[in-house]
């Protein structure tokens, strides 16, 4: 094994199961600890194939910490059954994020990443869709605050708004979070998402002013975009974004928790999940980290 390979991962790097989507949790786990990473965040679909209580109990075994649980959301659809069965599954989600939380090492956060869906099937009506995403919260937040998870909101790039996040801007994710108290309404900063706005940096003081970040997320941009955009996240350093600003920002906020890298990719998805994992400490190491002052403890 090489020198660079067997660099030792900065404290504050977690892996997004997303970056290894075809792990089951054990095999996610597995190889996010044998590369000396401290955390990692599941997602839904793999721990309940795994089941929640067998996925709290490999998490507990392997001494990770728990960054995030991805993801809730996806209730911009009118009041019907479609919108019910989501709310249903959201507290669903909420109690998955206590367990798996509480069953990962010291410094693990109870973070629910809340991406909120697009337009429903036939609607133009982003307002009225905003407006089903706040009263979704509202209805959430009761059930968040007595599980003692926070709900991060999470504002997608614009090109995402027709199907996937009708809020696109921090300013709208920060809105919306405002009536409700910060340990259990937040938003996750996400590079790939944010980076083009020219008022992003301003948008995250107020975040943080606000005590809002939740999570902070990390990938690049690269284009030409793939053929399905949502698979166009690149490891950081291969493509245009500047760490350098957000980073400081994000930590000047008073953000200090982990720094998810979240990577939906199909050429990363095809590749050993070991070595995309080394991939991304080396690309993290050289495009994050040098802007990062503050360690979190191994």
């Amino acid at each position: 094994m090489t020198t660079d390979a067997a660099r030792i991962p900065h404290p504050r790097l977690s892996i997004n199961q997303a970056t290894i989507k075809k792990t089951t949790v054990a095999e996610a786990l597995r190889v996010t600890a044998e590369a000396g990473i401290g955390a990692i965040g599941l997602w839904r679909e793999q721990v309940q194939d795994a089941g929640l209580a067998e996925s709290a109990r490999m998490l507990a075994d392997s001494g990770l910490r728990y960054s995030t649980h991805c993801r809730g959301g996806w209730f911009t659809a009118p009041e019907g059954p479609d919108r019910r069965a989501a709310i249903d599954d959201n507290r669903r989600a909420i109690d998955e994020t206590a367990t798996l939380a509480a069953a990962g090492a010291a410094g693990s956060r109870s973070v629910l990443v809340l991406v909120v869906g697009g337009l429903p099937a036939g609607s133009r009506d982003l307002v009225g869709a905003r407006g089903r995403v706040a009263d979704a919260v509202a209805e959430l937040a009761p059930h968040a605050q007595a599980a003692g998870v926070t709900l991060a909101l999470e504002p997608l790039h614009p090109m995402y708004a027709s199907d996937r996040s009708v809020l696109s801007t921090l300013d709208q994710a920060l809105d919306l979070a405002a009536p409700f108290d910060p340990a259990v309404v937040g938003v996750t900063v996400d590079t790939f998402h944010l980076w083009w706005d020219p008022e992003v940096l301003p948008k995250i003081e107020r975040a943080g002013r606000e005590g809002r970040i939740a999570t902070y997320q990390v990938c690049d941009w690269k284009t030409p975009l793939e053929a399905d955009n949502l698979l166009s996240r690149h490891y950081p350093g291969d493509g245009v974004i500047d760490f350098g600003p957000m980073t400081r920002a994000v930590e000047a906020a008073g953000y200090d928790g982990d720094i998810e890298v979240e990577l939906l990719n199909q050429a990363i998805w095809d590749t050993d999940p070991a070595l995309a994992v080394q991939r991304t400490i080396d690309g993290f190491d050289a495009a994050v980290a040098p802007h990062l002052a503050r360690v979190a403890a191994r």
